[in-house]
């Protein structure tokens, strides 16, 4: 039979194993032309395709076309790791996404895909193939599956591995039991560090980081999937608020704000030993021992040389912009940064891609910094050694210097910031709303509290386990953090005669410091965590506003997150596919909250009505996904918001405001939240069912 768009998901499955082995929940073949097998699988001869597909389900003709040459791509070999941060792999990365969208139909775009499939480095094409099918017109519905689902090592230890495959192999899918992840299995108690796994290691948090790349690649001539609107300053303000965020979990575990790495020649006193495997090369992801420097790399098999000054002097001349007001561009025209589009420049300066102003002079700070960190163990490639999980954007979070280099990273944006004007009065307020009263409630729980507690939740990696038997799912159990739902009700007076509308911008921060001290607002503004923002309709006179934590406009919800590729929808280009694709990318909903404590985490939730009239974007949503844009923006859309990304705490405030009563207008108000933290495992709803059934 013809190939339909659904049938391009298959190529995701089981990415080691050959094209024309069964795929999917119908046994699924793909009937291939000779020429477009290996050399290797032409040698065995026709025989071997007969004997694997003798019992398929339903087969899928591939269409004999002329192919592409890959001898460019093929370049990474096929048991590599790979690196959207290395410049010599995203470069392959780019030009394999554009064979990709050059597919005039989806028979040929089939084509291409089965062909590239076993030739390329299973991850660059996984990455490309995904990017495209984002983006292209004919495709951009098809639901992409998490990376979790098709390289479930970049997730979970290497040593759960024996028992996964035992239990495929061994053990009859009616009485598989779900195999249980450690979660403390990358360090010991002893080691202070150890109270940030939960939210380094969480799987949902590195998939959004994975997810986001995906949805603003660096590379393509393409340049309308690279170019999206303020992609810059997204960049700044997610990582800006990742750090904000991790700072506050740190802070409610008694422990000191990640210290920026502003010295690029001081010893990382943290070490990491990641305990997951590659297993396309079956090597152990490298760790970094406590207290190694950083030293100039220089691995000709990557094509990569980079000095510790080059990053010094990248980091220099990011300074140089600001400090001069204007950056130029390869033909040295100046180019002034202003008050609006001065931060996105800036962003695009930092995350080096093609449409980075002037990268030969301005470098490619951002990236390198990973890279230099991640071959910090085998900087000459004396050892052979792969990098570690800091150059692969799906693992990046997990090591404690991820936070202390965009700590440096935010410092340097922060700088800038600090240049631009106050904001005023004007800007701030909102003339005839006033916020009386906000109110956070938990069921059963006192008032202005919230509570955290941990989850387990099944996920199914059956189709990245490769050359493995294929009867059924075998699910890995994850423990995480969670909260109790809870809800949101600010009473809220409008003295204007007429019906306004406004934003409604609210954020969690800590009430006190790491030394248990009030911090003044110009330091505080930047541990603020937006929570939600959102439109709503004022009234004259009194107005209650109620909003459910579940609807936050920051994250994504589980399924989207962990969605299921035997779920996948049809491909039919309805908005509820394009939201789940397109959305997944938000902030996991289960990692909202701050974990707390259980004496009572003390933080302060501010609220902010800012006058939609100054943040409304005109344009058409009519089927486009409009939740999760805090950090992944619309998609084919301007960001819905005209404000600066973090108003109003992206900037200082006047000398005069020493602490947030000084800042409050009538449209702002704080009130002081606990966060507690209950130290008990539970199971989601779906997880107690599978168990029950066991």
């Amino acid at each position: 039979m013809s190939a339909n768009k659904k049938d391009l998901l298959l190529l995701f499955e089981r990415p080691q194993e050959p094209v024309f082995m069964k795929k999917g929940e119908d046994n699924a073949v793909f009937d291939v032309p000779e020429k477009f097998l290996t050399k290797r699988h032409q040698s065995i001869g026709p025989g071997l395709l007969e004997r694997l597909s003798e019992d398929a389900g339903r087969r899928i003709q591939v269409k004999d076309i002329d192919l592409p040459d890959l001898t460019e791509q093929m370049s990474l070999g096929r048991y590599e790791q790979f690196s959207l941060f290395i410049p010599f792999h995203r470069a392959l990365a780019g030009s394999l996404i554009d064979i990709f969208m050059g597919a005039k139909s989806i028979e040929e775009l089939l084509s291409i895909a089965v062909y590239s499939r076993d030739r390329l480095n299973p991850y660059l094409f996984n990455y490309a193939f995904s990017v495209a099918l984002m983006h292209r017109p004919d495709t951009k519905y098809l639901k992409i599956p998490s990376l979790a689902e098709i390289f479930p090592e970049k997730f979970i230890a290497s040593k759960a591995f024996a028992r996964i495959r035992e239990e495929l192999a061994v053990i009859p899918e009616s009485s598989r039991t779900p195999v249980v992840v450690p979660h403390n299995f990358t360090i010991s108690d002893r080691e202070e560090e150890h109270r940030l796994w939960y939210f380094r290691e969480d799987m949902g948090a590195n998939l959004h980081h994975w997810h986001w790349h995906l949805i603003y690649p660096f590379e393509t001539n393409s340049r309308e999937i690279v170019r999206k609107d303020r992609r810059g300053e997204i960049f700044y303000f997610m990582h800006q608020q990742i750090v904000a965020r991790y700072n506050m979990e740190r802070f409610s575990n008694d422990l000191p704000r990640a210290k920026t790495f502003s010295n690029l020649r001081e010893p990382i006193v943290e070490g990491y030993f990641p305990k997951i495997n590659a297993l396309l090369s079956n090597q152990a992801a490298p760790p970094r021992l406590p207290g190694t420097q950083l030293q100039d790399i220089d691995i000709p098999v990557e094509q990569l040389r980079v000095d510790i000054s080059n990053l010094e002097l990248w980091r220099d001349r990011f300074l140089e912009v600001i400090d001069k007001g204007y950056f130029i561009d390869e033909y040295e025209n100046k180019f002034p940064l202003d008050d609006v589009t001065g931060i996105d420049y800036l962003g695009n300066i930092m995350e080096s891609s093609i449409i980075s102003p002037n990268r030969r002079y301005y470098g490619d700070l951002h990236n390198m910094g990973h890279v230099c960190i991640s071959y910090s163990h085998d900087p000459q490639h004396l050892h052979l050694e792969s990098f570690s999980v800091m150059a692969d954007s799906a693992t990046a979070m997990r090591d404690p210097s991820f936070y202390r280099w965009h700590s440096h990273i935010d410092d340097l944006f922060e700088y800038y910031k600090a240049k631009l004007p106050k904001y005023n009065e004007q800007q701030l307020g909102y003339k005839g709303i006033i916020v009386n009263d906000i109110l956070v409630e938990t069921p059963n729980e006192a008032p202005n509290t919230l509570h955290t507690f941990w989850q387990q939740s099944d996920i199914n990696i059956g189709r990245g386990v490769d050359f493995a038997p294929r009867s059924g799912e075998i699910f890995a159990r994850i423990t995480h953090l969670q909260h109790h739902p809870f809800t949101y009700t600010f009473k809220v007076t409008n003295n204007n005669d007429l019906v306004k509308f406004g934003t409604v911008r609210v954020y969690l921060g800590p009430k006190y410091d790491e030394n248990s001290k009030k911090m003044k607002f110009n330091e505080n503004r930047r541990f603020m965590c937006e929570m939600d923002r959102f439109k709503v309709q004022l009234h004259p006179g009194e107005n209650t506003i109620k909003r459910r934590s579940n609807e936050s406009d920051l994250t994504t919800n589980f399924e989207n997150t962990f969605r299921n590729l035997s779920e996948a929808r049809s491909g039919d280009g309805g908005p509820e596919e394009l939201e789940e694709n397109f959305c997944g990318c938000g902030w996991p909903d289960h990692l909202l909250v701050p974990k707390g404590n259980e004496k009572g985490f003390q933080c302060e939730l501010f609220v902010f009505i800012s006058n939609y009239d100054d943040d409304k974007i005109e344009q058409d949503l009519v089927g486009q996904c409009t939740t999760a844009t805090v950090f992944c923006g619309l998609r084919d859309r301007k960001y819905p918001d005209k404000r600066p990304m973090g108003f109003p705490f992206d900037r200082p405030a006047n000398e005069n405001v020493e602490t947030f009563d000084d800042f409050l207008l009538s449209n702002m108000k704080m009130e002081d939240v606990k966060i507690f933290h209950k130290n008990v495992i539970t199971s989601r709803p779906e997880t107690k069912k599978k168990d029950k059934n066991i």
